[in-house]
């Protein structure tokens, strides 16, 4: 069997690349997994437990495990100068900069779940602070280092329709589309009453939590949010009457506030988006805006509602509507279910024997 290795932006808290990643380490399973940074949270540990982790020397700095974004302006340069040994196939799993590691011959593989949204689309909002203090040059050298580390590529696989539009857009290069994994098993349907409204995840800006409290606000509607994050006093500070935060969520926590939600509030723009279609999977609809990952998770008018304008007024009108309606949770299962592990993982080697790599299973 040819000899493969895997490539991974960095190694410390879990989220949706790491549930990737944990796919593609089951797809090839004697591959080394090199990334910038391992100081990998007991989710993480658990996870590729027993695997060959070929940290950069990056990893042995003091508070590596949260200085790592800090070092934005660095990694270009660390990951060119990163070799892989003896690999015939090397898959990297890249938000930020690790496609821009020196695969030597090998054919390059990359599952780009965004070209990295701090230096392009959303440098204004979504730059880590120490970014921001930046100056225009070094934005410009960072976005002329993943262009050039693009064109290296040998193939390129996009997480959703919306990344393939915009590596076309930034790249200029075409991508095969691959939906990430989603743990759907998890999200089980229960007949509990729906008493609120739900929105959260990561407080950050870009995700636009404001818009759900503002919209909950106006309709005085029950609204939960939950979530850590940089925005959190922000969004506090908005809140009325009606608007709950519960914090960070454990699984079964966060499940049965799915369970008993009258619909999942989405007013950002995602690349993909996991938390719509889990939800979905609990037998939750979703209220999101149409654009974004959104428009290939959530069916119209079957498993959610998609509402056209940035607008607190339109996203009040969805959630109002929304309320009123009755929903097919069996519908919004058989949606989620689009989207499970195993799909990506059958998908994923049909790409990679597509391309030579044979011996797999």
């Amino acid at each position: 069997m040819p000899s493969a290795a895997l490539v991974h932006e960095w190694l410390v808290r879990w989220g949706g690349s790491e549930s990737v990643l944990a796919s593609l380490s089951s797809i090839l399973p004697g591959a080394p997994i090199h990334t910038l940074v391992h100081r990998p949270d007991p989710r993480v540990s658990a996870a590729f437990n027993g695997r060959n982790v070929i940290p950069t020397p990056l990893s042995r700095l003091p508070g590596a495990g949260s200085i790592y974004p800090t070092m934005l302006p660095l990694m270009p340069e660390v990951w060119r100068r990163t070799r892989i040994p003896d690999a015939e196939f090397v898959v990297s799993s890249s938000h930020a900069f690790c496609k821009s590691v020196d695969t030597g011959n090998a054919v390059h593989v990359c599952y780009c779940h965004t070209p990295p949204r701090y230096i392009w689309d959303l440098a204004h909002e979504y730059q880590p602070a120490f970014v921001r203090r930046m100056s225009t040059p070094l934005l410009r050298y960072l976005r002329r280092r993943d262009l050039e580390a693009a064109q290296r590529v040998d193939h390129f696989v996009a997480n959703s329709q919306f990344v393939a539009a915009r590596i076309r857009r930034l790249y200029d290069r075409e991508s095969r589309v691959v939906y990430p994994p989603v743990d759907v098993e998890r999200f089980v349907r229960h007949d509990r009453p729906r008493t609120h409204f739900l929105a959260g995840g990561r407080l950050v800006r870009y995700k636009r939590i404001d818009r759900a409290i503002e919209a909950a606000n106006q309709g005085a509607l029950p609204l939960v949010v939950f979530g850590e994050g940089p925005d959190l006093i922000r969004l506090r500070s908005l809140a009325g009457p009606t608007v709950r935060f519960v914090g960070a969520c454990d699984d079964p926590t966060l499940l049965r506030l799915i369970q008993s939600a009258i619909a999942l509030v989405f007013p950002g723009v995602e690349d993909f988006g996991i938390l719509p279609v889990e939800t979905q999977a609990a037998g939750t609809p979703v209220v999101a805006l149409a654009e974004g990952g959104a428009l290939e998770t959530v069916v119209d008018g079957t498993t959610g509602l998609l509402f056209d304008q940035d607008s607190v007024t339109c996203l009040l009108d969805a959630m109002l509507a929304s309320e009123s309606r009755g929903w097919d949770a069996k519908a919004c299962r058989a949606n989620a279910e689009r989207f499970s592990r195993s799909r990506f993982e059958e998908e994923m080697l049909e790409v990679l024997r597509d391309i030579g790599f044979t011996g797999l299973a």
